[in-house]
């Protein structure tokens, strides 16, 4: 079955520009934040360092605040030098409470599909 889900998906584009968007949100919820935060936390969300790069990571970010979702602005680093931090706008908050209830109903969605899948080859 492994070689089956290997094959089945192999050269097929992953987009996940949106469920990206929807993270970054989420990340921004309660506090700001910067490039290399951001992608570190990323793979709790399942994304690999395959997944991403800087350059996708911020070119979703200055999407977003072309979209009015987040804001940016430079910040002082004690470590280094400035770097530009990124914070979720009223209308992110919007978007990410609607994007949770389309994703509850096709959560729901796709685990009715697998459990008449599983019913049908058991």
């Amino acid at each position: 079955m492994n070689e089956k889900k290997t094959m089945c998906c192999q050269g097929k584009p992953q987009h996940m520009e949106r469920f990206l968007e929807v993270c970054l949100l989420l990340l921004l919820y309660d506090e700001i934040g910067y490039g290399y935060g951001l992608i570190d936390q990323l793979g709790s969300f399942g994304f690999s360092e395959g997944d991403l790069n800087m350059s996708t990571l911020y070119r979703t970010l200055r999407k977003m605040e072309k979209e009015g979702l987040v804001t940016s602005s430079w910040e002082e680093s004690v470590q280094g030098p400035r770097r530009r931090v990124y914070k979720i706008t009223r209308n992110g908050r919007s978007e990410l409470d609607q994007w949770i209830g389309i994703l509850k109903v096709r959560k729901s969605r796709i685990e009715s599909l697998i459990l008449k899948y599983d019913e049908k080859v058991d």
